[in-house]
């Protein structure tokens, strides 16, 4: 069987650094920190009192009153990216197959702030359980998707994608693969979380995983850094609309890349810590290249996982270096989460995003906040820091890793290369 060749030819998103597509590609141009002491919690006796938070978010901005209370921050963050990006792929919705389109979306853990909200008023009260009666659907992860598909009337596929960090990636490839099997037309995919919380930042904190740099929060993503301490927890959503080559040339559509392969691999070592040989990281990316048909030499920009904890960073740098060889000194390697911070279940989405914008600007983002190096990490490597650099990008890679020893991976190539 023949597989269909799958674009992107849409996006959307809401970051820390912009909450459109250009202002994000802004702040990733630019270097920007998007991280600040937090504004939605009293955090002042939590060990870390910072975040990556939306900035300028206001939900009356995009839904009524009635409807945003239906709705948990990170289902209102799927509905806002997504519409971005089918308003960007110029999808006339009256004349799609909406049987043939389908919503793959990705998060972690989906309604946190509803879920410890209701825990929170029923211990409060006096025992008697009165819960809101949208406390479940508000909550469940795969309601992002279905309120996606029933704003549009997409009656295609249907569901969330759940592998902690590593989802909206997984959410990614299983797209690619309905598409390139001639399941659908098109796909809405991509991933949003909302985890800037009581109990998300309490949580991560008691798992020590966290930065704790409270007196210089906008430095304190810092990957690859000798002096990193933990990663610094981040909102929002990332949203891509993959299609069928031939169903986006027939309308038209812009083209901002094609989807070459997707890989997918499990650590099998530990529930949070990465194995310290990359062996997992190494062959998740061996996997992606063979699914695309490439060789690794053809890679030229790898948009790292790159979280700033200390075994992590090591970890990855190990198997990039073991998969690529020689040529490893040849990539642009980099963390855009050093500016957004850690997305969890939407980091994915948005890092293949930024890998396609560099793509389309020949311009490769910095990793920020570098000043210390890691004896740890080979010299060699170009993890483009503090500045970005410009190169013309043919072939990037999009890296993304879970608790749960989930690994995910994305290969995307420029159509005219």
């Amino acid at each position: 069987m023949e597989l269909k060749r799958v674009v992107v030819t849409g996006l959307g998103a809401l970051t820390p650094i912009g909450n459109t597509i250009s202002e994000y590609w802004d702040g990733l141009k630019n270097g920007k920190s998007g991280c600040a002491p937090i504004t939605y919690f009293d955090a002042e006796k939590f060990k870390t009192q910072f975040a990556c938070e939306l900035k300028n978010f206001d939900s009356e901005d995009h839904f009524d009153r009635k409807e945003a209370r239906r709705l948990d921050r990170f289902a209102q963050y799927a509905l806002v990216s997504s519409d971005e990006a089918i308003k960007d792929a110029g999808i006339n919705l009256n004349e799609v197959d909406k049987f043939r389109v389908g919503v793959i979306w990705g998060a972690g853990i989906g309604g946190l702030e509803t879920f410890q909200n209701e825990v929170i008023n029923f211990a409060e009260g006096d025992g008697t359980p009165r819960f809101n009666p949208f406390f479940i659907p508000k909550m469940i992860a795969d309601i992002a998707p279905g309120n996606i598909s029933i704003k549009h009337g997409f009656m295609g596929p249907n569901y969330t994608t759940v592998s902690a960090c590593a989802s909206s990636a997984n959410a990614m490839i299983d797209a690619l693969n309905y598409i390139r099997l001639g399941h659908c037309d098109v796909i809405v995919t991509g991933g949003s979380e909302a985890a800037v919380t009581l109990a998300g930042m309490g949580g991560f904190n008691a798992m020590h995983a966290l930065s704790t740099r409270n007196e210089s929060p906008e430095t304190a993503s810092r990957p690859f850094d000798a002096t990193r301490d933990g990663f610094v927890l981040g909102e929002g959503a990332g949203a891509l609309i993959l299609e069928e080559y031939e169903h986006a040339k027939a309308r038209g559509a812009k083209i901002y890349a094609e989807v070459l392969g997707g890989g997918m691999s499990s650590d099998a070592y530990h529930m949070t810590a990465p194995h310290p040989d990359g062996i997992g990281v190494e062959r998740v990316m061996l996997n992606c290249l063979r699914d695309a048909g490439m060789t690794p030499n053809q890679v030229d920009h790898i948009n790292t996982h790159g979280t700033s904890t200390p075994l992590g960073d090591v970890a990855e740098l190990k198997a990039i270096t073991k998969v690529f060889g020689e040529h490893a000194k040849n990539i642009n390697i980099n963390s855009t989460k050093s500016m957004t911070g850690h997305l969890l279940g939407a980091a994915g989405a948005i890092e293949a995003i930024a890998s396609i914008l560099a793509m389309e600007h020949s311009l490769i983002p910095p990793t920020i906040n570098h000043t210390t190096v890691d004896e740890n990490i080979d010299g060699s490597l170009n993890l483009t820091l503090n500045k970005a650099e410009k190169r013309e990008i043919k072939v990037a890679m999009s890296n993304t890793f879970g608790f749960g020893g989930h690994n995910a991976c994305v290969l995307f190539k420029k159509l005219d290369a």
